[in-house]
């Protein structure tokens, strides 16, 4: 009995045969992926690779997290006992549905028991295992991500995510509102993969059901929402991504205050094409800070986004200090004087100073059509100066300061001032040539009392 593909790719009863076919990825063919797989299917399971790496390994990206998720009709318990019977370290991730994770030779295999949902109340699902790859694949979110691979490369599809993933769809398996309703993160996860592998326009329904449902992304987490929103931000066109967000009314939910598009899409384009700088790129929390409205930035405002979204005290801390008011004593720009930058490196450091530059440069740019060739090269100048920047060590100690007879806050003030001075000299003194600058100041204010003879 024959099928016509429609039919076929609508759900026609029984395993089909793989559409696809991956090419020689190396992380397929390493001896460890290969000896891990293999153990899974020993005793007369069947293993397949899933998600994510299989679906970007078909247009030739590297996996985004660089792990490697696999699916399998073993059981959890079967799996970590087959895995540790052939000397594999297994920890139990995720027991309760089915996950472990494998670590061998640097690599981490997450294995999951092929499952189906039984119940969804818009953030957890209750399942059940399965041996049944369709079922598994029914219960992801997008045709893409459904996508499975045996040990060969074979690639089985059974919602035609291939052609999604080629013709730049991101599609929902079966009903949008369905799907979202099972878990409103899934509003979220649309954006960001759209703008990682989508191509305009989005897909009518899914925008649609998104936005209507946009209301259940307050129950969400702030962990989850957080991890969503750096991972879009962190897209090509992140910029773009927000405006379709804003259009669906989910952006206001989550990031009322995300506006300056303009200046994120500045940044976005110093970061990945205007700069071919070492140790420059997409940078989510850099980029958080650039789309904050300028009228409700400062502190307070980087406090909220930390609280609101889970942030740890050191993303905080930073965001905070992308998020202090422009001027030109704190931020660096391309009239500074040199002694004055070194001035700020040496406070603050080459990474702090690099956030500051591409902040106030793509702000500039956000506010001109046409910025000058010559204001460029100057803002280029003084960020390379940044990025040379070394640490190097003060040649005097507080211990020399006191031989002078230096003490007490007088002995910081008199540190402070010798400590700028190399700076504007930059930083090419001596140590005898620091110690003939010290000489060179006032006794200090007030000479020790003798000494009792």
């Amino acid at each position: 009995m024959t099928f016509s593909r429609d039919k076929w790719l609508a759900g026609a009863e029984g395993e089909r045969p793989p559409l696809g076919q991956l090419g020689p990825d190396p992380w397929r063919l390493d001896p460890v992926t290969r000896a891990v797989m293999t153990a899974l299917e020993a005793e007369g399971g069947e293993a397949r690779f899933v998600g994510g790496c299989v679906r970007d390994a078909l247009i030739h990206r590297s996996a985004s997290d660089g792990d490697i998720d696999i699916a399998t009709t073993e059981t959890p318990d079967r799996v970590m006992a087959m895995m540790e019977a052939r000397g594999f370290k297994v920890v139990p991730t995720g027991l309760a549905h089915g996950t472990v994770t494998v670590v061998a030779g640097g690599m981490h295999f997450e294995v999951t028991t092929l499952r189906r949902d039984t119940a969804c109340d818009g953030r957890h699902a209750d399942v059940e295992f399965t041996t049944n790859f369709r079922e598994d694949a029914q219960r992801r979110d997008f045709t893409f991500n459904a996508l499975s691979a045996d040990l060969e490369g074979r690639v089985y599809d059974y919602f035609d995510g291939i052609s999604d993933l080629n013709e730049g769809r991101v599609r929902f398996i079966g009903r949008p509102m369905d799907r979202i309703k099972e878990d409103y993160l899934r509003i979220l996860r649309f954006f960001r993969f759209f703008g990682r592998f989508g191509v305009p326009p989005a897909d009518p329904d899914a925008m649609s059901a998104c936005s209507l449902l946009a209301k259940g992304i307050d129950g969400l987490s702030a962990e989850r929402v957080r991890v969503e929103i750096l991972k879009t931000l962190a897209v090509g066109d992140p910029a773009g991504v927000l405006a379709l967000m804003r259009g669906a009314r989910v952006l206001d939910r989550i990031l009322p205050e995300a506006r300056d598009l303009p200046r994120l899409r500045a940044l976005v384009f110093l970061e990945t094409r205007g700069l071919v700088l070492p140790g420059l790129g997409a940078d989510s929390e850099r980029r958080l800070a650039a789309v904050m409205d300028a009228e409700q930035a400062g502190p307070d405002l980087a406090e909220d986004l930390g609280e609101r979204l889970r942030l740890s005290r050191s993303q905080t801390a930073r965001i905070s200090w992308m998020l202090e008011p422009v001027d030109s004593a704190s931020w660096p720009n391309p009239d500074m004087e040199p002694g004055l930058l070194r001035r700020q490196l040496d406070a603050h450091g080459p990474e702090r100073l690099t956030d500051r530059i591409l902040l106030a440069w793509s702000r500039e740019r956000a506010a001109e059509l046409r910025p000058l060739a010559a204001r460029t090269d100057r803002w280029r100048a003084v960020l390379e100066c940044v990025q040379a920047w070394k640490d190097k060590p003060f040649p005097l100690t507080g211990k020399d300061l006191l031989a002078r007879g230096f003490s007490g806050p007088e002995l910081g003030a008199v540190l402070a001032i010798l400590r700028g001075k190399w700076l504007d000299g930059d930083r090419t003194w001596t140590r005898e040539e620091a110690l003939a600058h010290l000489q060179s100041l006032p006794p200090p204010s007030s000479s020790p009392p003798p000494a009792h003879s």
